[in-house]
């Protein structure tokens, strides 16, 4: 399976809504990126690859989250950047995280991206909410590597 054929065309622009939805709950931006494999590495650095590849560490407020999927590998991560961390609470991704891995077990991607991106609007919000002068800092379409 090819990276573009993980989700349907209705189920990338659902996806691509939902972040939309979420950054209007919150200043923090919100990417996603899929890919077959980990290229050898382990899923959280590989996420951090991604991350710094995207260049999404040049937020004014470091608030940037990638939600990153390596489809092969049965493998996911969440990554925020160092302004969420600062802020936030250990094991502030957890609920996310096990969210989406319910609905992953199912092979509902799509629901399990949306169902995550969802919440992380939701919980951002109390530690950057939206401002009225917020700009779209990040792309909001889903990368593939």
């Amino acid at each position: 399976m090819k990276a573009k054929e993980l989700f349907s065309k209705t189920e990338e622009e659902q996806i691509v809504s939902a972040i939309k939805s979420a950054e209007k709950n919150t200043s923090g931006e919100i990417r996603v990126h899929i890919e077959a494999n980990r290229k050898g590495k382990d899923t959280l650095e590989r996420a951090v690859e991604v991350f710094q590849e995207l260049e999404m560490h040049q937020t004014e407020a470091r608030n940037g989250v990638l939600f990153y999927l390596a489809y092969e590998d049965h493998a996911f991560s969440i990554f925020g950047d160092q302004g969420i961390n600062e802020k936030v609470p250990v094991g502030f991704w957890d609920s996310t995280r096990d969210q989406m891995q319910t609905a992953f077990k199912r092979s509902d991607f799509a629901e399990g991206l949306i169902a995550g991106i969802t919440e992380a609007g939701q919980v951002l919000k109390t530690y950057f909410p939206y401002q009225s002068d917020d700009q779209n800092e990040l792309d909001d379409s889903i990368s593939k590597g």
